[in-house]
């Protein structure tokens, strides 16, 4: 699928995520069929996603972690995607340098790191190491909710 300017456009109106399709349409001039037809091409196209979001630090007991692994395998996609189902995982990068993967978890009050490691990546086959860096603040940074 193109990415053209108004779709660029379009996704940007929508960071704030009640504004209304008309609304839309009016800054830019354009139908509000044309505005509804992209969005839904986007969505079907796996561009775009429109959900809410939090701030982790607003909600009492949750916390944001960091988390570095190094795979003993080179299989670096099809161990992403496996991290990518575990529960607290919000995202999984691959990436170069010392590791392997860069997970960002979202942990609450019972289901801490310990719960985390124990109950979820234990389950992998794989995992060589993992290091751990705990998020004390975080500037634009929502997350879906996931539990």
């Amino acid at each position: 699928m193109k990415i053209d300017d108004l779709n660029i456009s379009i996704i940007r109106h929508l960071r704030e995520g009640r504004k209304s399709y008309k609304n839309i349409a009016e800054a830019l001039g354009v139908s509000e069929n044309t505005v509804r037809s992209r969005v839904a091409k986007l969505e079907k196209e796996g561009v775009l996603d429109i959900s809410g979001v939090v701030d982790p630090e607003a909600i009492p007991r949750h916390r944001v972690v960091l988390v570095g692994v190094k795979l003993s395998t080179m299989d670096l996609v099809k161990k992403g995607e496996e991290f990518s189902r575990i529960r607290g995982v919000v995202s999984v990068s691959v990436v170069t340098g010392r590791f392997d993967l860069i997970l960002v978890v979202l942990l609450k009050e019972d289901f801490g790191l310990l719960e985390f490691y124990t109950q979820e990546v234990s389950k992998l086959e794989g995992v060589q190491s993992v290091e751990t860096f705990v998020v004390y603040k975080s500037y634009n940074v929502k997350v879906p909710y996931i539990f």
